[in-house]
């Protein structure tokens, strides 16, 4: 039973109950869709043919029996799926992001600032990789101590202060600490097998609507049936994904203050990143797992709570002021952040166009 909130920790701990039980769901629903899917399928294959089939005990019994036979491969493939995922994670969302590991040679102040924050944990530093782009955005990854990786923007390293991007690593620690990462990914697994096998649906009802004929109609009716039914169970595992990205990102902002005592620098922090998030050709997957992703589903459900939101929360627990974006200090306006051996100048100082204002953004 959840415990009245008295505090951070308890705040956590409570989420990861409700985590839990959500995540407990996913078994559930992955049954239910293949029972559905298979009901569906006794449905038109035991139908009288005349267009008013009754979905009576003889045909839920069929289906019940075809669900059981097909669930240890069901089992299997999931299983399968998961070993995949497990063993090549974060090889996978680097290639989605396009990011690169780095060194600590490369990035000196970087590691310093996260290695630091550990150290003060007492937990291992995760690896760090950047992503070259104007966006200004992080985020983690990794399902094991070993795996574990803190995934930045060069366009955040280049617009935020020491003490922004400090906060802003906090932030992303918070998820490996709270084993954000491990749920999230587990969303992930489940949600792609459910949409892959939904777009697999689909895609086979375009190319086989283009025959005719009684027996090939029917076909495409049990697609089409097929494709419905996976398709609303890829949209409960996205809604349930989201429930879990927007209350994990209110604790994350609180642990980045518990670790870094600097609340102002992770308000601040977000007044820099809002606005300025999107990533350039990173699929929904990696942008749930970032500290900000404005661009909601379908324009329907918003992956993270908004920023206004979140800073709101931040100035009431910690008993300050929410400043005025105008009156932030400049960026840092020298080198320190820069790729290795090069001498690349700050892309947001004043004497240089911002490409975001370019975008209307």
């Amino acid at each position: 039973m959840p415990l009245p909130a008295a505090g951070l920790r308890t705040h956590i701990w409570n989420n990861n109950l409700l985590s839990m039980v959500l995540i407990g769901l996913y078994p559930l629903l992955i049954g239910g869709v293949v029972w559905a899917c298979a009901v569906a399928i006794a449905f038109f294959l035991q139908g009288d043919g005349a267009g008013a089939m009754a979905l009576d005990s003889r045909i839920l019994r069929t289906g019940t029996d075809m669900a059981a036979a097909v669930w240890p491969l069901v089992f299997g493939v999931v299983a399968a799926w998961f070993v995949i995922s497990f063993l090549f994670n974060v090889r996978l969302v680097a290639m989605m992001a396009g990011s690169k590991p780095v060194t600590r040679k490369e990035e000196p102040e970087l590691y310093n600032l996260l290695e630091n924050l550990c150290i003060s944990r007492g937990i291992p530093t995760p690896s760090l990789q950047i992503i070259e782009t104007h966006a200004r955005n992080a985020f983690a990854s990794g399902l094991t101590r070993d795996t574990y990786t803190i995934t930045v923007t060069r366009g955040l390293i280049q617009s935020l202060t020491r003490d922004e991007i400090e906060a802003v690593l906090g932030h992303e620690l918070t998820h490996i600490i709270n084993k954000d990462v491990l749920l999230l990914m587990v969303c992930v697994v489940f949600t792609g097998m459910l949409g892959f096998a939904s777009q697999m649906a689909w895609r086979s009802i375009r190319y086989s609507g283009r025959s005719r004929g009684r027996k090939k109609g029917g076909g495409v009716a049990i697609i089409l049936a097929l494709a419905v039914i996976l398709s609303i169970g890829y949209g409960l595992t996205l809604l349930t994904r989201f429930a879990l990205s927007r209350r994990r990102e209110y604790m994350a902002d609180g642990g980045s203050v518990e670790l870094t005592h600097k609340p102002e620098a992770m308000i601040s922090a977000l007044q820099r990143i809002a606005g300025r998030d999107r990533i350039p050709d990173v699929p929904a997957d990696v942008s749930l797992m970032c500290i900000e992703n404005s661009q909601p589903f379908f324009g329907l459900f918003a992956t993270h709570p908004p920023i206004d939101s979140r800073i709101a929360v931040l100035a009431r627990t910690s008993g300050i002021p929410v400043p005025d974006i105008m009156s932030l200090p400049p960026a840092p306006s020298d080198a320190r952040f820069v790729p290795h051996g090069k001498t690349v100048s700050n892309p947001w100082k004043k004497n240089k166009k911002n490409p975001w204002e370019a975008k209307g953004e």
